[in-house]
């Protein structure tokens, strides 16, 4: 195996607490158009005191601070002299060292500029300071030519800019430096060059009415209004801008709250002329224009107010509680056009989320628009200071070379910090906020918003026949129950929810992450790459700041250049829309019929009919309510699958004649997904139909044999050997051509394909290859797929060297491709006709009707930890198809059919059971365990007032010292570097004043135990994840050297048909050289090295099953008599204990967190003075005993990947 670098295990960081993310933030929001500089310094002051804060505070804070002192001199004259002074103090602490920062290429931009601003002033403190700028900037090692992007950033207009680069260029010149006054000539002459120009051409119209005023305004639904206006961008700027993609991009990602309102405006005119009035006919978005303009006023107002208010009352700087957050400065950030938008888009998009019909949940949505407004204010302040976008594409490796040699990887890496350094000014952009400032922040708007916002409601009056309207609040405030706890929601006024249900809103689209044009920023770092200005993370983790700060620390210590240059490779596949498919889609969906999963545009099925008797009879009524249920989930469905579909064709549609690109990031396990959410390659049949690659590739003799065996995989017949497949698409040519000439007149074959859609672009493509002069020669662009057959139980096999099970997923040499999921049916079928035999009444029912697709996602999910539970889910789900098994009876039969399908994968897959055991015993016992140097801590428990209670009441014995102690996380380190953190801890939760009620929401900063269970269960799925994401990115970077186009959706690996042979070769020799490195025994070293101080509590031993489940995975624990016999009495007394001080569990209001689900294993007893530990490493069980496979037999493998 190659070798790679490895991240230090027992790294330390420092991770900020909540209060210490709140101060950044607001130190941020005070310097920001410098709102407030003298309260941010005093933060600035408190923060650089405190050694633990001091380290927070890096090179672009600091310039910030200067950029705010030197405009503070300009606008305060009287007072310039002060804040000059304090300018120059920062500085020369920052260049003699004194500070934790550092000069940059930008600090000295700025001094330069401020020097020359007030050259009369700040010839006192530096006579010559360009002069003595230039010599520090050459001290330090930074490329003089790196201050010229630095000049447009910090100036305030182009001939300031221009002033500011002629004095560096002076400067130079003066010092007799001629070298350095070409290579500044020749960085200005590029920045005119790349000069990006934008103009209106005035060629966009809008739709105007009839003049008989008569005509009706179609109702578009709300959300694919909302897309059609993003995307309308991507036509605009082709026809203002050409060709220059660049330029057409950084337009593209411009806020979607600019576009929001200038549509609301127009739709309100269009009405006005129409002369719309009710509700009846009122659209949505008018009601929204209308909140829109109250709400703006209404914030003016407030915020005046609020301002006002704080400004009389000076905060305490030295006081780091929420109470003392000021909001003024946040809700400054903004205008309130802006931020109206904002509130109003965001509660509109949340609505039903949760589970909460015809509402949402409290806390979510005050989080929800608090994040928008912090995600639009730092867009925005990217746009404002110009964050260099130069084109950061991934730094590839000359073909010839490879990634893991030493220059390989030295060019990766060095090309990254370059690239970083120019990029160091958007870090002082992007202070975090805590979810307690965007609670905060969203209470405000979404108040306002909740006073302001009505609607005119219509009625007739039942007895006169009147006609009479009403105003009404839009939204409303109320407390439900939900899972048994109760939650404040907003409530939206029916005849809003019936307008939205109309309109369609589900979901909406951010244009920020849409498929970009030009190849995506290459990724310098944990927070930069992928767009232009929408900032957008290496990884996708919720609310863990452990695994932030391990994938930070890496980024440091140069650990991720292969994870940042394998996502580099797959965004830069370059992709195209296939029109020929997108056609026969859209004749489809404007049919409005079904048309297979196509959903119909009105739902067809007939309401349930209400029985006669259904007062009388409760069977008929519990079966009418039933089947009604039933038709509502089902219509619902109809409606959002619609939706969803429409949302594929507006995307595709906006990118018809585009070649386009997928920024790819990762989830904490490793695994790559596209980052726009909507239409990418990891959809569904119909996604996928509709992408082809943007570059062509000529199929040659092996790629037109790999399109015909691709044509047969997408139809189903794929367990066959590649001459039967081959063999089988030629049988049905005649079909092939008239699927691909007529598809919705002609036989329709491709309709009956597992994947219909993808195999009308396989039978089109292979029609137009045959077609044209030379098919050999032609120019292929569709993807052709190269999946793995049970991808987890294959790294198993390979894992356990398990023989057995490597030749069920076609690890071994075989003629015919092994179908693990066929053989388990069949392994079902013969155990069932033993139970028919013995008269089991579930087997009577069920014989003769296992296939492989109803035991398909079990056998799959078995290595990822699917319980029994959700195996009986998955097979009654299948079992819902087979109209024959009376609906009353799935239920037994899916939980017989599950015992029996779990059971037979153990008998076939032993070597894959022994090392999942290994997997979740050791992660209990790390997840169990306790750092050395918390021993003490932990064996001092309790107070002076449990000893005066003379008993341990159930809340004591929930808080125990050792059970709090318990934060050890299973944390491991991939081939590649990529550290991973299991994020599974018991959720602390902080209460929030808001104007509406008081709510209780997550610190994720808060340092709180692990779940236990949760970090066990899930430790074998996700390590064997995170083993397909390694393979992934290994096949990746081999491809790119070799000039392999290649694109992934995780085990099924995508190129052009004449590459497959040679990318065939990259997947089977990347999976040899991953698991011919010892894999577990490289894990196991790790975890011992990591959690070699770990120590775990004696008496947890014994509780349930888990000393018996240790020794009988080879334990040799051998234990004194009386330490095990006082360890049991102890857990007994406990166990008495907890029974006598049993009280009833109290549900706190508006908890919306899940209730935890992993009590402590054990307790302490009042009766113990002292607990007994041991080292964790010390009982770790040994490894499985590995099997006679040889790993490199997958080489000669045909059906491997197939």
């Amino acid at each position: 195996m190659r070798t790679v670098l490895q991240f230090d295990c027992t790294a330390i960081v420092f991770k900020p607490d909540t209060d210490s993310q709140d101060l950044l933030a607001v130190m941020d929001t005070c310097l920001n158009d410098c709102y407030d500089v003298p309260r941010a310094r005093d933060i600035f002051e408190l923060t650089r005191k405190q050694q633990c804060l001091h380290s927070l505070l890096k090179t672009p804070i600091f310039n910030k601070f200067l950029i705010s002192y030197g405009t503070m001199a300009a606008r305060h004259e009287q007072h310039r002299k002060e804040w000059l002074h304090e300018a120059w103090l920062l500085f020369n602490r920052m260049q003699n060292g004194e500070e934790s920062a550092v000069p940059n290429a930008e600090t000295y931009v700025l001094m330069t500029l401020l020097w020359k601003r007030h050259e009369q002033e700040s010839k006192d403190v530096s006579p010559r300071f360009p002069e003595d700028a230039v010599r520090m900037v050459l001290n330090r090692g930074i490329p003089l030519p790196s201050l010229i992007p630095h000049c447009s950033l910090v100036a305030e207009d182009e001939q300031e800019q221009e002033e500011l680069v002629r004095l560096i260029s002076r400067t130079v010149a003066s010092m007799g430096l001629p070298l350095l006054v070409q290579e500044l000539t020749q960085v200005r002459r590029e920045a005119v060059e790349n000069e990006i120009v934008i103009e209106d051409d005035g060629s966009y119209t809008e739709v105007k009415p009839s003049g008989d005023g008569k005509q009706e305004v179609l109702e578009i639904p709300y959300n694919i209004w909302r897309l059609r206006d993003s995307l309308k961008n991507i036509g605009t700027t082709h026809k203002t801008l050409g060709d220059d993609l660049r330029a057409r991009q950084q337009l593209m990602e411009q806020s979607v709250y600019d576009v929001a309102v200038d549509r609301l405006k127009h739709e309100h005119q269009l009405l006005e002329k129409i002369k719309t009035s009710n509700l009846g006919t009122k659209s949505l978005r008018a009601l929204m224009w209308d909140w829109h303009q109250k709400l703006v006023k209404r914030l003016q107002d407030d915020i005046t107010v609020l301002v006002q208010e704080e400004a009389a009352t000076p905060p305490d700087a030295s006081n780091r509680s929420l109470q003392n957050l000021r909001l003024g400065s946040f809700v400054s950030l903004l205008g309130p056009e802006k931020l109206s938008l904002i509130a109003i888009l965001e509660i509109m998009n949340l609505q039903g989320a949760g589970g909460i019909e015809d509402g949402m949940k409290i806390t979510r949505a005050l989080v929800s628009v608090g994040r928008a407004v912090e995600d639009e204010y730092k867009a925005e302040t990217s746009r404002r200071y110009g964050i260099p976008l130069r084109s950061y594409t991934p730094g590839i490796v000359p073909r010839a070379s490879s990634y893991f040699s030493p220059t390989g990887y030295e060019v990766l890496h060095a090309r990254r910090i370059a690239a970083r350094q120019e990029l160091e000014t958007a870090e002082s952009l992007r202070a975090p906020w805590s979810h307690q400032v965007r609670l905060k922040v969203g209470s405000f708007l979404v108040d306002c918003l909740m006073d302001v916002a009505t609607v005119t409601r219509h009625a007739r009056d039942r007895t006169t026949g009147e006609l009479r309207s009403e105003e009404q609040p839009a939204f409303a405030h109320a407390i439900e129950y939900f899972r048994g706890q109760r939650l404040g929601i907003i409530k939206l006024n029916p005849a809003v929810a019936n307008r939205m249900s109309r309109d369609g809103v589900i979901e909406t689209i951010h244009p920020r992450q849409l498929p970009m044009i030009i190849k995506p920023r290459a990724w310098l770092g944990v927070d930069d790459g992928g767009y232009l200005t929408s900032r957008t993370s290496l990884m996708r983790y919720k609310d863990s700041v452990e695994q932030l700060v391990y994938l930070q620390e890496a980024a440091v210590q140069g650990k991720l250049e292969y994870i940042c240059a394998g996502l580099d490779v797959l965004s830069s596949t370059p992709w195209q829309i296939n029109e020929d498919i997108f056609k026969v889609v859209v004749e489809v969906w404007n049919s409005g019929v079904r048309f297979g999963k196509i959903p119909p545009l009105v739902y067809e099925e007939p309401e349930p009919t209400m029985p006669l008797d259904v007062d009388k009879n409760p069977v008929a009524k519990s079966m009418y309510n039933l089947r009604r249920k039933e038709w509502t989930n089902n219509k619902a469905n109809c409606h959002s699958d619609r939706c969803s579909i429409n949302y594929k064709l507006e995307i595709a549609r906006a990118f018809l004649g585009e070649i386009f690109y997928f920024p790819h990031n990762l989830d904490f396990r490793g695994r790559a997904y596209p980052v726009p959410p909507h239409f990418n390659h990891m959809g569904d049949d119909l996604s996928r139909g509709l992408l082809k690659f943007g570059d062509a590739r000529p199929l040659g003799e092996s790629g037109l044999r790999w399109l015909k065996i691709h044509l047969s995989n997408l139809y189903g017949f794929d367990k066959a050997s590649f001459s039967e497949r081959v063999e089988f698409t030629m049988a049905h040519l005649d079909d092939v051509y008239d699927s691909a000439m007529n598809p919705l007149t002609g036989r329709q074959w491709w309709r009956k394909a597992d994947d219909p859609w993808q195999c009308l672009a396989a039978c089109i493509e292979l029609r137009n290859a045959l077609e044209s002069p030379d098919p050999l020669k032609y120019e292929s662009t569709l993807p052709v797929h190269q999946d793995g057959t049970c991808n987890g139980l294959q790294h198993y096999a390979a894992l356990g060297g398990d023989r057995q099970g490597a030749a069920q997923v076609n690890l071994d040499v075989t003629d015919r491709p092994s179908d693990v999921y066929t053989f388990v049916a069949n392994m079902l079928d013969a155990s069932i006709a033993k139970d028919v035999e013995n008269g089991v009444e579930e087997a009577k029912l069920i014989q003769g009707k296992i296939t492989r697709k109803v035991v398909k996602q079990t056998v799959m999910t078995t290595v990822y930890g699917v319980t029994y539970i959700g195996a009986r889910e998955q097979i009654e789900r299948q079992l819902r198809e087979k109209p024959d098994i009376p609906p009353e009876m799935r239920f037994k039969i899916s939980a017989y059919v599950a015992k029996q399908t779990l059971a037979a994968i153990g008998d076939l897959f032993n070597g894959a059971k022994a090392i999942q055991t290994w997997f979740t015993l050791t992660a209990k016992l790390i997840a169990r365990s306790i750092p050395g140097d918390r021993v003490e801590a932990a064996q001092t428990f309790g107070s002076t007032n449990f000893a005066r209670a003379g008993r341990l009441s159930t809340k004591d014995l929930a808080s125990n010292r050792v059970a709090k102690e318990q934060m050890t996380s299973v944390i491991w380190t991939t081939a590649l570097g990529l550290p991973i953190v299991q994020p599974y801890r018991k959720t602390k939760r902080r209460q929030v004043m808001t104007k509406m009620q008081s709510v209780y929401i997550s610190d994720p900063n808060a340092p709180t135990e692990v779940n236990a269970l949760k970090q066990s269960s899930a430790f074998p799925p996700n390590f064997v994840h995170s083993l397909d994401a390694t393979h992934m990115m290994l096949t990746a970077l081999e491809c790119r050297s070799q000039d392999i186009t290649f694109a992934a959706v995780h085990d099924s690996y995508w190129t052009h048909a004449s590459t497959v042979d040679a990318m065939s070769q990259r997947i089977r020799s990347t999976f040899i050289e991953l698991h011919s490195s010892d894999v577990l025994e490289r894990l196991e070293s790790e975890f011992r090295e990591r959690y070699a101080d770990h120590k775990f509590p004696l008496k947890a031993l014994f509780s349930g099953k888990l000393l018996k489940t240790l020794r009988n995975a080879g334990c040799d624990i051998v234990l004194p008599k009386h330490i095990e016999q006082e360890a049991r009495s102890q857990i007994a007394a406990d166990k008495k204990q907890q029974n006598d001080d049993v009280d009833d569990s109290e549900l706190n209001e508006n908890e919306e967190e899940d209730a935890d689900d992993d009590p402590p294993p054990y307790s302490l007893g009042k009766s113990q003075t002292n607990v007994r530990f041991v080292n964790v490493v010390d009982l770790f069980p040994p490894l499985p005993r590995k099997g006679d496979f040889e790993v490199r037999t997958v080489k000669d493998s045909l059906y491997f990947f197939s």
